[in-house]
């Protein structure tokens, strides 16, 4: 199998061939993609200076300044007065430029359009998860947000499947974390019980970014179970909002109490359990997982 890098770098040759980065001549026209991304990004702001469309597309500041030229001397663009530095003074589009730049706008929609459309539904959702992972992984600095939903067919399987390797990736635990996260999937779809119990999930653009459970344990009492969330999400709130819902949720239904079990080297989780109110009633070691682990029981009662 290759390695990140040498994958990564067979992509971005595959890439770069499939959306013309390499043409003279980009979508027919007599701009190079760099020239025309530049033109893009003008009609889609208000009046930007030459500094922010360098800053905002890492171009060299020489080019930026020779294609901006070109574009003035063809009558798309015009340099608003008020300062003496071309590189201060604000650019906005001619009604030629405003044309030519939706007719880009055109031809890069209708060449996407003919790629998607070999591809099924659940091919294109697919793609949109697969994209949606790789951007969130190469750029974690991207603003992303995330929406919180009920479960729905399938949801179950990739829980169970994404949990073991998560655990595997981050902890090393060995395969009898998927045992639990098989069963408990499992029973909470055989024996789900509407209004009483729950599984919520968090996106991101579509993409599952972590998951969690709660159950009803009988006599006012209910779990919560199998928190997670996935790498490219942390830091997002992702997991303080699955354990508000679950609180939220068991206090709207009623319950008395909640409890879950969790693992001490577990510590973001153990930190949102701690500001929700849960405080620990009972630990113990175990190796059910192929190591020395301290398990927690942690508790937070809801009424008396």
């Amino acid at each position: 199998m290759e390695n990140a890098t040498a994958r990564l770098r067979r992509f971005n040759r595959f890439f770069t061939h499939y959306v013309g980065a390499l043409d003279p001549k980009f979508l027919g026209t007599d701009m190079s993609l760099a020239e025309a991304r530049l033109l893009f990004e003008i009609a889609q702001r208000d009046r930007p200076l030459a500094a922010d469309l360098q800053t905002a597309l890492s171009m060299d500041g020489g080019f930026v300044s020779r294609v901006l030229s070109r574009f003035e001397a063809r009558g798309w663009i015009e340099r608003l007065r008020g300062a003496e530095d071309a590189r201060q003074r604000p650019i906005a589009l001619t009604e030629d430029g405003r044309q030519v730049a939706a007719e880009l706008d055109r031809r890069q929609q209708e060449v996407v359009e003919a790629s998607l459309d070999r591809l099924n539904d659940g091919q294109r959702v697919q793609l949109v998860q697969a994209l949606t992972t790789l951007q969130s992984l190469l750029d974690p600095t991207a603003e992303r947000g995330f929406t919180l939903r009920t479960f729905r067919a399938g949801d179950m399987g990739l829980i169970a499947s994404r949990q073991s390797v998560v655990y595997r990736e981050d902890y090393g635990w060995g395969p009898e974390i998927e045992v639990i996260e098989g069963e408990v999937t499992t029973n909470f779809l055989r024996n789900f019980k509407p209004g009483r119990e729950q599984c919520w999930v968090a996106e991101v653009d579509g993409v599952i970014a972590g998951s969690v459970f709660l159950t009803d344990e009988g006599d006012g009492l209910c779990r919560l179970r199998l928190l997670y969330v996935e790498s490219f999400a942390r830091g997002l709130g992702v997991g303080r909002a699955l354990v508000s819902a679950c609180v939220s949720f068991a206090r709207e239904t009623g319950y008395r109490e909640i409890s879950l079990w969790t693992h001490s080297i577990l510590e973001t989780a153990r930190r949102i359990y701690a500001e929700q109110g849960f405080t620990i009633t009972e630990t113990e070691m175990h190796e059910r997982f192929g190591m020395p682990l301290m398990g927690e029981t942690w508790v937070l009662t809801l009424r008396p």
